[in-house]
């Protein structure tokens, strides 16, 4: 196997899907200094204060999932909507941590040492950012307390293991922001791609890189709906997401004392997008790296193609096909999308290759569980028609998108909406 193409495949392992609040951005960026910073289990918060500079009226916020430990500026600007936007660059902004700060309300920001850890570890963490706040709070407001993506997850348990363990959180408010209550998607053929890319020795997994340490993490593998396992070449539900599911229930699921608010970046209307199913998303065109590895979207039925995975080897070529069975539509699925299939083609002619590109985006959290009310198990309930529903039948108060957006991205319906909800 000639060294070009074996640098040209492990460049690849340098791959992680970032949403706009914990995608590293090109340049630094700057962010107000905190007005005081708290080293926590696990993490760390920072805290700014409102217009009224004194700790009031506090808001908690979790930050969300990637590898490695929480930036603090990427942080806050990500949540303040200050991060460059290659896509939209005019689009209109929304200045949500301003917006809070400018009503006299503290921010704290709760951020963590390794975002990818064990959903349990991490939750540590926001249990005591919330005790420390009630030392510290003045007035009688109660808190608000949630988080964006995995942090609205950590926050739901935290909050929950508090009220069964009988400690006091002070919280009147949960919020999440598209939150995977029912599982997040990554495409399988992608979770399996991960495990093929070589490294400098030309063999794979390779433990040391970035995409495959992204997909196999405690905290992805407890957020997935489906997880591709490689050694056995099967998907299912991981028995990290299995367990940390049983956890939650021991603790009732959801904390009952707070009110229970979430918002989605996907839109309610059950309409598929234009992802249509069993259609070409990237495939990689030239003849390195990876020659002719094709993934497909999602498409219903047995034994259906979503990868083909060919990479060179000693001697030739290794080829791979990933199929899937019973697995309902996901790509097209209303609700917060991640550009999977962009990142990687974009990674792929960064390397030298050429692409086929006809699908960037895909859905990534499905609106039914950022909202907590259908499993998306089954394509029905996948594409179930949310703003049509009693709200009773979800276990929140919600609100959705008017049409699907990025995952966390900053939409200002969404954030209007968080604050007319803030404790009085």
């Amino acid at each position: 196997m000639p060294a070009e193409e074996v640098r040209s495949e492990a460049s690849l392992g340098s791959l992680t899907f970032g949403s706009p609040l914990t995608a590293t951005p090109k340049t630094p960026v700057s962010a107000p200094r905190p007005h005081a910073t708290w080293d926590l289990p696990f993490g760390k918060a920072w805290v700014h204060l409102g217009a009224d500079e004194q700790f009031t009226r506090p808001v908690l916020i979790a930050d969300g999932f990637e590898l490695g430990a929480t930036d603090p500026a990427v942080l806050y600007n990500g949540l303040n909507d200050n991060l460059p936007d290659e896509q939209n660059p005019n689009r209109p902004r929304y200045h949500f941590l301003d917006q809070l700060r400018s009503l006299g309300r503290t921010v704290v920001l709760i951020g963590f040492d390794e975002r990818s850890a064990s959903l349990l570890e991490n939750a540590r963490t926001i249990r005591e950012a919330v005790i420390e706040a009630n030392n510290q709070k003045q007035g009688s407001t109660e808190l608000m307390v949630g988080g964006f993506s995995m942090g609205g997850i950590l926050a739901r348990y935290a909050l929950a293991k508090m009220e069964a363990d009988g400690e006091r959180h002070g919280t009147a408010v949960y919020f999440s922001y598209d939150s995977p209550h029912r599982g997040a998607v990554i495409p399988v053929g992608l979770q399996a791609f991960a495990a093929f890319i070589p490294n400098l020795a030309g063999q794979a997994p390779d433990p040391n890189n970035d995409f495959y340490r992204y997909i196999s993490s405690p905290a992805a593998r407890q957020m997935l709906a489906y997880y591709y396992d490689h050694e056995k070449d099967s998907v299912g539900v991981d028995p990290l997401r299995q367990d940390f599911l049983d956890k939650l229930e021991e603790v009732g699921g959801w904390p009952t004392i707070p009110r229970r608010i979430a918002v989605a970046n996907g839109a309610g209307d059950g309409q598929a997008t234009s992802v249509q199913p069993g259609r070409i998303a990237v495939r990689s065109t030239g003849a390195r790296p990876f020659p002719g590895t094709t993934f497909h979207t999602q498409r219903q039925g047995d034994n259906e193609q979503v990868a083909l995975l060919r990479r060179y080897k000693v001697g030739g070529i290794l080829e791979k096909s990933i199929t899937t069975s019973g697995l309902p539509e996901l790509d097209g699925a209303p609700g917060g999308t991640l550009a999977s299939y962009g990142l990687v083609a974009k990674t792929i002619v960064d390397a030298g290759g050429t692409v086929e590109l006809n699908h960037p985006a895909v859905c990534f959290v499905p609106t039914v569980s950022a909202v907590a009310i259908r499993d998306i198990t089954d394509q029905a309930d996948l594409y179930t028609p949310v703003e049509d529903l009693d709200p009773a039948e979800s276990e929140l108060e919600f609100l959705c998108g008017s049409s699907n957006t990025l995952h966390t991205s900053i939409v200002r319906e969404l954030c209007e909406w968080l604050i007319e909800h803030l404790p009085e």
